[in-house]
């Protein structure tokens, strides 16, 4: 399993820390704008906007602020026009990281990410040099307790899932994008409680990172993580529980 995804859980652990709410709502906010602009306010037929809604109300974001960044999306309510984009490049110890932004600046964005990247051991790459090493899936991390992992595997293998993947204290399942809302139900059905669920990107391959690097990588991954127009980091790097729980500690 990638490391960025053993983060993912650990920052969900620990509640994301209320100072970082407002960045959370932000985050969400423009997601939710987005995924209704592309694909409509209807989330019946726009699985994005689901998943994006989904995680809005896991952090307990108000209805009323999902009602309107809905709207905003579709051009009922003003706003500024937000540009949605990648940006790509490597980290400490060669780990490929693929940035997701969303910005009403684009040369703002891009000034602040390359800026991370060069004070924390890290370098800008050019459009395309990482983005083919990510597969974009579906992840839904199932709390270890209250299904075993017999009956994970059956409930999500029937329904559609690519893999079950044991972790310390999850069962995460893999599906691919179209099976993801009919995996989760069937999971919801036998009453599965989730750390994550949300459409994401697995990497094809993993760079394992010693003590020193991860360090390193992860100080830069919280940095652009801590910007206001990033989206979304995925990278592929592979962190050792114990190291990494060390460093998070």
């Amino acid at each position: 399993m990638s490391g960025h995804n053993k983060w993912s859980k650990i920052k969900h652990k620990k509640g994301a820390a209320d100072a970082k709410r407002g960045k959370i709502f932000g985050r969400l906010i423009k997601e939710i704008a987005l995924a209704a602009r592309q694909g409509g306010g209807d989330i019946i037929g726009n699985a994005r906007l689901r998943s994006a809604i989904a995680e809005a109300r896991a952090e307990n974001m108000p209805n009323d602020n999902i009602d309107r960044a809905i709207k905003r999306g579709t051009g009922e309510l003003d706003g500024a026009a937000i540009e949605e984009f990648s940006l790509e490049g490597y980290g400490p110890g060669g780990v490929a990281m693929l940035v997701e932004c969303a910005s009403d600046n684009r040369v703002r964005t891009v000034s602040d990410v390359r800026s991370a990247l060069t004070k924390h051991g890290g370098n800008m790459g050019e459009a395309g040099c990482v983005a083919w090493m990510f597969d974009k899936k579906g992840l839904l991390s199932v709390q270890k307790g209250k299904l075993s992992e017999d009956q994970v595997l059956e409930v999500a293998l029937d329904a559609g899932a690519e893999d079950v993947q044991e972790q310390a204290d999850t069962f995460d399942v893999i599906t691919p994008l179209e099976a993801f809302d009919k995996v989760k139900a069937a999971l919801d059905a036998k009453g599965a409680q989730y750390v994550l669920a949300k459409l994401t990107r697995i990497p094809q391959t993993q760079v394992p990172l010693d003590a020193g690097h991860a360090k390193k990588f992860l100080d830069l991954l919280s940095k652009i993580e801590d910007l206001d127009d990033v989206q979304n980091v995925w990278a592929n790097f592979d962190i050792d529980d114990k190291i990494l729980e060390q460093l998070t500690a």
